[in-house]
């Protein structure tokens, strides 16, 4: 038991490592930099063939030195998408989903001053409607690992997507420099389908069936 414990306080230990050193190594990246960063990983993401076959996209919105997805939310709104986007639910530890048809009059900051929809002007969305996902994160490897920020909202998210008979496209948008050698992962930890950077667009070893 005490080896067990060891070896899980050792991949905590290794995926707070490769957090603090990703963040600071996006943190660095000049503004102008990582808009143009940015609108290259949205056109990657707007020509595979799956985004475009998609009726229902969920997003999100970022925040701090992230990928920039407004844009890209902005594009597959004037696109045709049926667009849903999170918010976070502190009571519940979870994510709702919301569409969403407007950028500037339906979101407004919330949880860590992320922009998220506003129940009141917004209607709740069914995950059963989502054909693709585009996903946040800190760091991910070539075979689709993806390290979070450590709340679990998404892996809370994804297990939601996994429970439906058909499970959506997951994406995830990211810099070069998030992608890394190797993360710790548990046995349910889910690997993202499609990993697109500036770079490339990269078929991951979780692309069975898409």
């Amino acid at each position: 038991m005490g080896k067990e414990g060891g070896a899980g306080m050792n991949a905590q230990a290794m995926k707070q490592a490769i957090r603090q050193r990703i963040i600071a190594d996006r943190a660095a990246l000049a503004q102008a930099t990582r808009v143009r960063l940015s609108d290259e990983i949205s056109a990657r993401i707007l020509h595979l063939p799956q985004y475009q076959a998609a009726r229902c996209v969920l997003g999100y919105m970022n925040f701090g030195a992230e990928f920039d997805s407004a844009p890209w939310v902005a594009q597959a709104l004037t696109g045709g998408k049926t667009v849903l986007l999170p918010k976070v639910n502190r009571a519940t530890h979870e994510l709702d989903v919301y569409h969403v048809h407007d950028l500037h009059t339906q979101l407004a900051p919330g949880a860590y001053g992320i922009r998220e929809p506003l129940p009141q002007h917004c209607r709740v969305a069914q995950l059963d409607e989502v054909d693709f996902v585009l996903l946040p994160g800190v760091a991910f490897t070539r075979s689709g690992a993806r390290l979070g920020y450590g709340g679990g909202y998404y892996d809370k998210l994804i297990a939601r997507l996994d429970a439906r008979s058909e499970i959506p496209l997951l994406v995830a948008a990211a810099f070069a420099l998030q992608v890394v050698a190797d993360i710790p992962q548990n046995a349910t930890d889910r690997k993202v389908h499609w990993l697109v950077t500036e770079h490339e667009t990269i078929a991951c070893a979780a692309t069975d069936g898409h």
